[in-house]
């Protein structure tokens, strides 16, 4: 049966939907505030879009163990909603969750950010006393996310001791 209205609607929404809106949060099980869900990696755009909505209306299921990839059919897949491992997904140049050809990723391989992150240790392990509180306050107040603030600091401390300029990979999806 057909409705004959036509027209705006009767009612008009004064609020937005909330999941889990009379729940109370665990803030220990994954996706509180103490444990928060990991950083999603190794997808396109569109494809961390539908990930991030996921999260956003409470229907994200994360993993429990790791799955298994449908190219190399390693246990290797440790992130929910992603069909490839990191490995062949980057060897592919394709997105982990679509299995489609992107230019551009989002986010950083954990190789990248363990490498990332050995460098600034060797750069706070060979600075002066002085130096290593500026670079440690620094992260400290940008959370530990590399911004230019960051980067700019440890680079200008690099200059003013002597040493070669420091090579910090940027993240994909920045701009200068």
């Amino acid at each position: 049966m057909m409705s004959n209205r036509q027209g705006p609607p009767k009612h008009q929404n004064k609020y937005a939907w909330k999941p889990n809106a009379g729940h109370k949060i665990n803030e220990t099980e994954v996706g509180g505030r103490l444990r928060p869900y990991s950083e999603i990696t190794g997808v396109c755009l569109r494809c961390k879009e539908q990930i991030d909505w996921k999260r956003r209306y409470g229907k994200y299921k994360p993993l429990t163990e790791p799955a298994k990839c449908q190219r190399c059919s390693k246990r290797a897949v440790r992130q929910a909603y992603h069909n490839l491992c990191s490995g062949c997904a980057k060897e592919q140049g394709v997105c982990a969750k679509c299995c489609s050809r992107v230019d551009s990723v989002v986010g950083r391989d954990s190789s990248e950010v363990e490498a990332e992150q050995k460098m600034l240790e060797e750069a706070i392990k060979n600075a002066r006393e002085r130096d290593r509180r500026t670079i440690l306050r620094t992260i400290s107040s940008n959370i530990g996310k590399y911004e230019d603030s960051c980067i700019s600091s440890i680079t200008q401390l690099h200059a003013r001791n002597g040493k070669a300029p420091l090579q910090v990979p940027r993240e994909a999806g920045t701009s200068n």
